[in-house]
């Protein structure tokens, strides 16, 4: 239910939308083996998901984007 809640919020919040559309979100994005990451999901392997966010957190670029959406969805 918590899940449900915080989906709806980040559904919700342009600048979310607009970070990801930006030129630096699509290039993140692009470096993210999508299929991957779509079966870590669907099969909730969060150990896997934690891995793919761990290496594109370690990347200056990765960083930064974080910093944004916590921006972006009001987290100091």
């Amino acid at each position: 239910m918590e899940l449900e809640k915080l989906e709806q919020k980040l559904k919700g919040n342009k600048s979310l939308g607009a970070l990801a559309n930006s030129p630096e979100g699509k290039a993140l994005a692009s470096r993210f083996d999508e299929s991957a990451l779509r079966d870590a999901a669907k099969k909730g392997d969060t150990a896997a998901l934690q891995e793919i966010l761990r290496r594109v957190l370690s990347t200056p670029e990765g960083k930064a984007l974080a910093e944004k959406v916590q921006k972006a969805v009001g987290k100091p």
